[in-house]
């Protein structure tokens, strides 16, 4: 019975390994931005931003000393079919010759549980800055296997509306609501 005991101690701090304190610079290779909007009610289109920067600091023990701030090539979008990436990168659009970055920066952070909580920031898109929150998860924290750096990953997602950002074409046959699920992995800065 003890050694049962203890192993379900040892099983079970290894589980909740601890997060650090960091300053972290977001990993572009394995940081994914992707997005859902309803196409006349029959499907949701599918996309994702390819060119993402930024860095994060992070304290699990004083969350709301955290910072993000995170900038996207909005040219880098990508629907997976080439016309619809050309017309959506347009003017009637996105004008990312126009507005060629998109940033979201964290100024709220709020813990709800050891692994989950919010993000409340300022979305820039098209030109226009609106408050956004997301609802994140901790995946893991912890030392990285390849880099031997600290290295952190989180999930989050959100809802927006493109049209409080100027982008009003084909409302409503094309959403207006954006479905965002992002997964971010970034390690500490050296």
């Amino acid at each position: 019975m003890l050694r049962k005991t203890i192993a379900s101690i040892i099983f079970s701090v290894a589980l909740a390994a601890p997060a650090f304190a960091a300053d972290y610079t977001i990993d572009p290779t394995h940081t994914h931005v992707a997005f859902k909007v309803d196409h006349l009610g029959f499907s949701k289109v599918l996309g994702y931003f390819a060119d993402i920067s930024g860095t994060l600091s992070f304290d699990p023990a004083k969350i709301d000393a955290s910072s993000l701030d995170v900038a996207i090539k909005a040219d880098s979008l990508n629907t997976l079919f080439a016309q619809r990436d050309t017309d959506v990168k347009g003017a009637d659009w996105l004008n990312t010759a126009e507005f060629e970055t998109i940033t979201y920066v964290g100024k709220k952070f709020t813990k709800t549980d050891e692994t989950h909580g919010t993000i409340e920031g300022d979305l820039t898109m098209h030109g226009v800055t609106k408050p956004v929150t997301l609802n994140v998860t901790l995946n893991k924290s912890g030392e990285h296997p390849m880099t031997k750096s600290q290295a952190v990953g989180f999930d989050a997602t959100a809802t927006l509306k493109r049209s409080d950002f100027g982008v009003k074409t084909y409302i409503p046959y094309i959403g207006d609501d954006i479905n965002i699920e992002i997964s971010l992995e970034a390690q500490a800065a050296k």
